[in-house]
């Protein structure tokens, strides 16, 4: 059973759809752990289930580097097999990348090497394309820009708005999302030699 911790900043919508595969009889992991960088709503989800929470709010910090090592320390804690980065605003520094990689995941709503960063929707609908996506990569000291475990591409429909796109990538996020931390449990993912982009 792959253990797993999430970290998140907001909602936790990615977090919940987890944590509901989690419950299934059949899936081959668990997450053990929740933690945020702030005061997340998302914590929720993982304190009405039982499952330890943790916050270590950047702001507690003189930089990233300093949150970065009391975050790692908290995470290390849990001896995860694991962590997910679930819509965690916030860049990790180098040491938490060098420490928890390549059993370091990442979600990200566009189809990765287009439109990395922290608004790719919006930097999608900007630049007028068809289609765009959602994607699952191991994380990097990189922006967006480590290998892509899993993709699909979501197509923009007329009229679409940055909220409107947003809310249909996000279901195809969270699928691709449960599907990874399964084929990771049940090795069918080599994060160590994952699909070349």
């Amino acid at each position: 059973m792959l253990s797993v911790v999430v970290l998140i900043s907001g909602q936790g919508s990615n977090l919940q759809a987890l944590l509901q595969a989690c419950e299934q009889a059949d899936y081959p992991a668990h997450v053990v752990a929740v933690g945020a960088d702030r005061d997340a709503a998302g914590l929720q989800h993982a304190e009405e289930r039982g499952i330890a929470t943790f916050v270590v709010r950047y702001r507690d910090f003189a930089g990233r580097d300093e949150w970065g090592h009391a975050l790692l320390t908290e995470v290390q804690r849990f001896q995860p097999g694991l962590v997910v980065l679930s819509g965690l605003m916030r860049l990790l520094p180098p040491e938490v990348v060098d420490a928890l990689s390549p059993r370091l995941i990442n979600t990200h709503p566009a189809y990765l090497p287009e439109f990395p960063g922290a608004h790719g929707v919006r930097d999608a609908l900007a630049a007028g394309v068809e289609r765009t996506g959602a994607s699952i990569i191991v994380v990097d000291n990189g922006i967006d820009d480590g290998p892509v475990i899993a993709q699909e591409r979501v197509p923009v429909l007329p009229g679409d708005t940055e909220d409107s796109l947003h809310e249909r990538i996000k279901p195809v996020e969270r699928r691709l999302l449960i599907q990874a931390v399964r084929d990771i449990a049940t090795e069918r993912i080599d994060l160590k030699e994952p699909a070349a982009r």
